[in-house]
C-alpha cells in the first residue's frame, strides 16, 4: 500500500521526545515523504510546552527543502466531556489537532464515562484525528465512538507504536482487531501514524500496515496513500501542498 505521510510526531519541545524539530523535518525529507506533521503535546503533559509554542507557528516554514510541512498538536482529553487542553484562540492556529486520552492527564473512568470523553472530542471542530484509542487502560465501547467520527467526518489513528512489541499500551493489537473492522463496515477513514519520539522512528508503519493486509481492510479508507484524501478531512493539506480545489 502507497504510504506518503506521517502526522503524529514529537521534537524536543513535548519534554519526552529526542530531536529538533529541523531535524525531523530533514528525518522525514531522507525518508521521502510527501507530506510531514509535527505534532508536540499540549501543555497538560509534564514537561510540555506551553501555548505560546503553538501560538508562534507562524514564523515556522510550511515547506522544507520540497517537502510541505504541517505544524499540529497533541491535544490531551481532559475530562468525561471531552475537553481538552488548549483554548480554542490557540486551536486555531494550528494546522490540525490530534487528540488523545494520556494518563497523566485524564482520570479514568467507567466504559460509559470513557466513551463519552472520546465522542466529546471528536465533536471538537479543531480535532481532526482521534490518536491512539487502543490501550486497554482506558476501556471504551468503540461502536459509538466510530460512528461519532462518522459522523463528525473525522479520522481514527492506527497508531504503529502501539503495536510495536513491548510498547506501552497493553491490548493495543487486540482492540485494532475490534475497531479496525468497525470503521471498515462503517466507511470510516483512518490515518496510519508513526508516533515518532526519535527522528529513526518518522515514517515507521510497518506492524500497522502489516495489521491492515492481514485483516484486508479496504485501501480507500487509508488516507496515506492520497493528498487529496487527507485533504478532505484537514483542509489545510490543500493550501500547504498546493492541491487544487473545485472552487
Amino acid at each position: 500500500m502507497k504510504d506518503i505521510l506521517d502526522l503524529h510526531t514529537h521534537t524536543l519541545a513535548c519534554g519526552h521526545a529526542y530531536n529538533t524539530l529541523f531535524e525531523m523535518f530533514e528525518g522525514a525529507h531522507q525518508r521521502g515523504l510527501a507530506l510531514f506533521g509535527s505534532s508536540d503535546h499540549a501543555p497538560n503533559i509534564p514537561g510540555a510546552s506551553s501555548y505560546m509554542y503553538f501560538s508562534n507557528f507562524k514564523v515556522v516554514p510550511r515547506t522544507y527543502k520540497d517537502m510541505p510541512v504541517m505544524l499540529g498538536c497533541e491535544l490531551d482529553i481532559i475530562d468525561h466531556k471531552g475537553a481538552v487542553d488548549l483554548p480554542t484562540y490557540v486551536l486555531r492556529k494550528l494546522d490540525y489537532a490530534i487528540a488523545s486520552i494520556h494518563g497523566q492527564c485524564y482520570h479514568n473512568g467507567t466504559v460509559a464515562e470513557n466513551t463519552a470523553a472520546v465522542i466529546g472530542a471528536l465533536q471538537n471542530p479543531f480535532v481532526k484525528i482521534l490518536g491512539h484509542p487502543d490501550d486497554n487502560r482506558y476501556p471504551v465501547d468503540y461502536r459509538p465512538i466510530v460512528e461519532a467520527a462518522r459522523d463528525c467526518h473525522k479520522l481514527i489513528e492506527l497508531n504503529n507504536s502501539s503495536l510495536i512489541p513491548g510498547n506501552g499500551r497493553p491490548g493495543a493489537r487486540a482492540n485494532d482487531l475490534k475497531l479496525l473492522p468497525l470503521c471498515a463496515e462503517l466507511g470510516v477513514s483512518i490515518i496510519v501514524n508513526s508516533d515518532a519520539h526519535v527522528v529513526t522512528d518518522i515514517g515507521r508503519h510497518e506492524y500497522a500496515m502489516a495489521l491492515l493486509e492481514e485483516i484486508h481492510f479496504p485501501e480507500e479508507l487509508v488516507v496515506n496513500t492520497s493528498l487529496e484524501k487527507l485533504a478532505s478531512f484537514i483542509p489545510a493539506v490543500s493550501s500547504i501542498c498546493g492541491l487544487k480545489t473545485n472552487e
